[in-house]
């Protein structure tokens, strides 16, 4: 397996969804990156189907040009 980057991020979770994790990361006597890495894992692909913000506003772009038009 290849080496493990190790980069540092800043997350900024709200306090009530932070007392969960460090909760369950306490339960299973892991990190707090642990418990976040592994929601990533396991939430990965449905996360994926969220449409991203370009393709919300050119959805709503197309529908302020189809009123202009008056389709």
């Amino acid at each position: 397996m290849p080496g493990t980057d190790k980069r540092k991020q800043s997350l900024y979770f709200p306090e009530d969804m932070l007392t969960e994790i460090q909760n369950e990361a306490n339960r299973q006597d892991r990190s707090l990156s642990w418990i976040v890495q592994q929601a990533w894992k396991i939430a990965r692909t449905e996360i994926t189907r969220f449409p991203s913000v370009n393709d919300v506003l050119s959805g709503v772009a197309r529908e302020d040009e189809r009123e202009e038009k008056g389709q």
